[in-house]
């Protein structure tokens, strides 16, 4: 990178988009991110920090600004690192995160593939039914600067529910009446940690305040600011987490008021939801990810699925009213106690959960003698275990399903896939976090 200097002006045209959404800018050959730059522009930018491969840039004027840059509505955008878009047109953010599953598959994956299409938001606003909100030692309530553990206050979030900015607002108000100290991250004293609030399609709310300690001071006054400011409060509880780490969630929960679940209803299915529950944050391009996996499974209603992380049973559960026979696997035990219990209210009797790690399970059911026609997967970020992908291919499905929220594990994953006789034959995209960077996808992977 001796081509390129610190604090020194160069002029170049904006070619892509990195996968944390950075304008990708080449110079001499060199690669430099440059945030909020459009694909298309030419800028004049300076050199913040050079590294080995890469170097990192700041724009410092734009000769003409693309049609597809937007004027950001938030206010704190650029400070708040909640999102990563705001600064683009809908449409060619779109363009970028279809791109980016594109070069995922492409070059990790081997695929000769094209990502069919990317299925866009409706409505790319206020769609987020979970809201976690760390509080900052200074008792700031908002989200994290970018790349830092620093809060940034914000009173309304243009992706987060009204009722949720409402209900952290409340229990701001509490901490300041109450003189409740906040938690803070370098000396691990002080009490209030997250709010963490839930909505489901009706409105209702839950309210959980993570706590460093077993005991809140003034806790029915905590119940009584938050269902005050937002009446459709379900329940108000309370969770202890006296672990140091960026582990939100403790153990042990206690009700304050009210209830301890929401009911919600996803591809005309009823699930009750706990604050721990997986779900997934945009209700209606979930709806729309789901249908696109069933489509790919090519169910008849015959035959046998296995459906690994399957959390509290929504793929499980759609898929089952497809096929012959689901099986469900979770590592989480309460997930499956949800999957059961929502097996059960939905009157689905083909449907049967296990709990266990992937791993173990994809194995055990293998030494079984299992052979499921269709296998569906929908891992965390790390995506695959080389060991659970070998189990899938000793089980010989016809068709693997892959649902992934990580473009890089999915492309590494095909790769692994392929080297065992699964080939690539689908691929869709689907836009379940508007203004941000991050991007769901489906995959149909057929035995060769």
């Amino acid at each position: 990178m001796d081509r390129l200097h610190e604090n020194r002006i160069y002029t170049g045209t904006v070619e892509s988009y990195s996968s944390e959404g950075l304008g990708i800018v080449r110079l001499d050959g060199a690669v430099v991110f440059v945030p909020q730059a459009v694909r298309g522009e030419t800028i004049d930018l300076k050199i913040t920090k050079v590294m080995k491969t890469a170097a990192a840039g700041e724009i410092v004027k734009i000769h003409k600004p693309s049609p597809d840059r937007a004027q950001p509505e938030c206010p704190d955008y650029g400070r708040c690192g909640g999102c990563d878009f705001q600064h683009l047109t809908y449409p060619e953010e779109l363009w970028a995160k279809r791109q980016r599953v594109q070069d995922a598959l492409t070059r990790l994956g081997g695929a000769d593939i094209r990502v069919e299409e990317i299925l866009g938001a409706k409505n790319p606003l206020h769609y987020r039914n979970k809201s976690q909100y760390p509080v900052g030692a200074d008792g700031a309530i908002g989200f994290y600067r970018a790349r830092s553990h620093q809060v940034v206050p914000v009173k309304r979030c243009l992706i987060q529910p009204e009722a949720a900015d409402k209900t952290a607002a409340a229990v701001g108000e509490w901490m300041r009446r109450y003189k409740v100290p906040a938690y803070d991250e370098a000396t691990g004293k002080g009490l209030v940690r997250h709010v963490y609030v839930r909505v489901n399609r009706k409105g209702e709310s839950l309210c959980c305040v993570v706590i460093n300690g077993r005991q809140a001071p003034r806790e029915p006054e905590l119940a009584a600011y938050v269902c005050a400011a937002v009446p459709h409060t379900a329940g108000v509880l309370v969770n202890s987490n006296t672990k140091r780490g960026n582990v939100i969630l403790g153990e042990k929960y206690r009700t304050l008021w009210g209830r301890d679940y929401l009911m919600d209803t996803l591809c005309g299915l009823e699930f009750k939801l706990s604050v721990p529950s997986f779900y997934q944050v945009n209700r209606d391009q979930a709806e729309a990810l789901y249908g696109k996996a069933l489509d790919y499974a090519g169910l008849t209603g015959r035959e046998t699925v296995l459906d690994l992380y399957c959390g509290i049973g929504t793929i499980t559960l759609c898929l089952a009213k497809r096929a012959g026979r689901v099986i469900g696997a979770e590592i989480v035990p309460a997930a499956i106690r949800d999957a059961k219990e929502n097996a059960a209210r939905n009157h689905i009797e083909n449907a049967e959960f296990f709990c266990g790690d992937a791993a173990e399970t994809a194995a055990r059911l293998e030494a079984e003698g299992l052979r499921p026609d269709v296998i569906t997967v929908d891992p965390p970020r790390k995506g695959l275990a080389p060991e659970v992908i070998g189990s899938i291919a000793a089980m010989g499905p016809e068709r693997v399903v892959y649902v992934s929220c990580d473009p890089a594990t999915l492309g590494r994953d095909v790769k692994r896939f392929g080297e065992l006789g699964y080939r690539a034959v689908r691929a869709c995209a689907v836009d379940m976090f508007p203004a941000t960077r991050h991007v769901e996808s489906v995959v149909l992977l057929e035995r060769s």
